[in-house]
């Protein structure tokens, strides 16, 4: 009985020493190794983060703690633990909560309406922060989502469109002129959100900088994908938007048509124009060579010259009507 007992040791300690002590990392994993559930650090000092302010350093005061890289087969004795972390890029869905089952994220936008928001962020491990990750929050991802999802909502409720916004303040106002004013009277917080939405990814990656030295998590991209507003709001906006684009169609198409006007006008303007300077440069120019022709040959020289242009006129008239007084000429010419 004794010697089976003995048998029975020696198989545990060889199975928990020397079979269960070796380990291995896989190329997307790092490992941290506790001694009786003590972390393994390199220094007491805490990780430093320009990312977080001054108060927020002074409550995430975590040590650095050393870390085992891909790679093995690795030894540790049997008071200690190893504890593997994934710090591949991973994607999940805004509406994930362990605690419930939810299709959408509920916000409320600046004008009181609630909207359903959805998409994906894209996130991992901070390497250089896996005790606030391992030891730090109980459930980090969890508390990321938390807190993201609460950057959200404080955004979306505030949101306003920068192009308003700098109408509002009148900067834009003298260089688009009217249709801005336009444009300004009709914003809706909604389609400010999704006319945006690149924007509010950029913030929402902005504020959660500091969620690795919080909780080791880092977010690589948030991904907005839709916000919608409830069915009936989203009809009636719909409808809005449907028309605007017809008056904005129909606005289009009454300028073009007067632009068209107006060109065609011009046109006609210019070809009368130019057909008024072609019967008027004839007459300019005989009573040009009329004035020089008397001026160079006296009234004898004008007459010359005007009874030899009769000449070919005469040849082609049927009958002359010739004034009573004698030895007078012809006064008109008819019956060409």
């Amino acid at each position: 009985m004794m010697f089976a007992f003995i048998i029975g040791l020696l198989l545990y300690v060889i199975f928990k020493v020397f079979v269960r002590a070796f380990y291995v990392v896989k190329p997307n994993e790092r490992a941290v190794i506790t001694s009786f559930g003590r972390a393994q650090r390199i220094s007491e000092d805490a990780v430093q983060d320009p990312n977080l302010n001054a108060d927020e350093q002074q409550r995430y005061r975590y040590p650095l703690l050393r870390t085992i890289g891909p790679g093995g087969p690795y030894f540790k004795w049997p008071w200690q633990e190893v504890h593997k972390v994934d710090i591949a890029t991973q994607s999940i869905d805004l509406t994930w909560d362990p605690t419930k089952h939810q299709k959408t994220i509920e916000a409320v936008t600046k004008d009181n309406l609630t909207t359903g928001v959805d998409g994906q962020i894209r996130y991992r491990v901070s390497a250089s922060h896996l005790y606030a990750y391992c030891f730090g929050v109980d459930s980090p991802l969890e508390h990321v989502m938390g807190y993201f999802i609460s950057v959200l909502r404080e955004r979306v409720a505030n949101f306003v469109d920068p192009k308003g916004q700098s109408l509002v303040d009148g900067t834009e106002l003298a260089e688009q002129g009217g249709s801005a004013a336009a444009e300004l009277s009709e914003g809706v917080s909604i389609n400010d959100l999704r006319k945006n939405l690149p924007l509010l990814n950029d913030y929402m990656e902005q504020q959660c900088r500091s969620t690795g030295a919080r909780y080791g998590i880092e977010l690589d991209a948030a991904l907005i994908t839709q916000i919608d507003p409830p069915p009936a709001v989203d009809r009636a906006l719909s409808a809005i938007n449907s028309t605007r684009n017809q008056v904005a169609a129909d606005i289009s198409t009454a300028r073009a048509d007067a632009e068209q006007q107006i060109t065609m006008s011009k046109r006609a303007v210019d070809i009368a124009s130019n057909n008024a300077q072609a019967e008027v440069a004839p007459l300019l120019e005989l009573a040009g060579t009329l004035a020089e022709i008397k001026a160079s040959g006296g009234p004898q020289a004008l007459a010359a010259y005007v009874r030899n242009m009769r000449i070919p006129l005469l040849g082609r008239a049927r009958r002359i009507v010739q004034s009573a007084v004698t030895g007078t000429r012809p006064a008109a010419v008819a019956d060409h």
